[in-house]
């Protein structure tokens, strides 16, 4: 084990729009902008910020590997645990998100369902079920 690596500071999306992706995750999520300019925006979860960098800048941080396009597919998949999957489900919908799929009831103990905010990034919502 390489000794440092057990404290995530700063998730980095790629994004086409960081203007949409902002009012996205400032008005969804309810987060506060920490730091923005033209190619980007940095919000604040509790613990872990999330910078929206625009896609155009991504290639020199993952060089020699490739930035994939929305229409690819998933990019990855963020999982927040929550009390209350329905309840969750129900405000993510009253702000204009479309579900993915759920909530389900996984064999893995938890009940889920999945989002994508504007650049095709999934975010999942995961209550622990009672007897997991």
């Amino acid at each position: 084990m390489i000794k440092g690596l057990d404290r995530l500071e700063v998730i980095t999306l790629f994004v086409e729009d960081v203007v949409e992706a902002k009012r996205f995750y400032t008005d969804v999520f309810g987060l506060e902008v920490v730091f923005e300019n033209e190619d980007s925006a940095v919000v604040k979860l509790n613990n872990t910020m999330i910078n929206l960098l625009v896609t155009g800048n991504a290639p020199t941080l993952v060089e020699p590997r490739p930035v994939a396009a929305p229409e690819a597919g998933a990019r990855l998949l963020l999982t927040i645990e929550v009390e209350d999957a329905e309840a969750v489900c129900a405000e993510l919908v009253e702000h204009g998100v479309t579900l993915l799929n759920g909530p389900i009831d996984r064999p893995w103990g938890r009940r889920t369902a999945a989002f994508a905010d504007p650049s095709g990034n999934v975010w999942e919502i995961a209550q622990v079920l009672p007897d997991a």
